[in-house]
């Protein structure tokens, strides 16, 4: 009868030995993946943002990603982004990005379609990224802000939508100071200082 009892304390070991792996892995993978949102409140004002001059003046509407390779925020917008880009490029909308001076990495294959400028006047005076600008198809700056608020951005509850849809159908739209809650992070490069 000793027999059917080991089989039994093994059976149980090696459940044990699972449940606690599988519960390491859980932890592993939300603290890599998963992290807490914590509010952060982001004036984005973009009166002296504007197009560089090959940009400039009549043309198709113009969308500006401003990104931060190192922000985990910008994880949350770049599946949308590329719904937007899926559908408004066919409609002639230009995508463009912009990536924090100073910053390395790049966007997914997926975005590759963005045409990368390597600066955009006015915007060291961005408070955060990720962001958004929309020119109309005057050259007009129509929109600068976040692309949602709160902690994830998706079609259901973006700003950008609307605002690419209002501007096709030739509606004016003047949203360049946006005052937002969600998943920032700083754009101005900081300096340490060391006294």
């Amino acid at each position: 009868m000793r027999l059917p009892r080991r089989k039994t304390l093994l059976a149980s070991l090696l459940a044990v030995v699972w449940l606690g792996a599988m519960l390491v892995a859980f932890w592993w993978f939300e603290a890599r993946y998963i992290r807490p949102f914590s509010e952060q409140t982001a004036l984005f004002a973009g009166d002296g943002l504007r197009l560089p001059d090959e940009l400039a003046g009549p043309g198709p509407i113009r969308v500006v990603h401003f990104w931060d390779p190192a922000c985990p925020c910008n994880v949350g917008n770049l599946q949308h982004l590329a719904e937007l880009l899926e559908r408004f490029a066919p409609q002639g909308v230009a995508f463009y990005a912009v990536q924090k001076p100073g910053s390395h990495g790049q966007l997914p294959d997926t975005l590759s379609a963005l045409q990368p400028l390597s600066h955009l006047p006015g915007a060291e005076q961005l408070p955060a990224s990720p962001a958004v600008g929309i020119w109309d198809k005057d050259g007009r700056l129509a929109y600068f802000g976040p692309y949602s608020e709160g902690a994830t951005c998706t079609s259901s509850n973006s700003f950008i939508e609307p605002i690419l849809e209002a501007l096709a159908q030739g509606r004016p739209v003047n949203a360049t100071h946006t005052l937002a809650v969600g998943c920032y992070c700083p754009w101005p490069e900081t300096t340490n200082k060391s006294g």
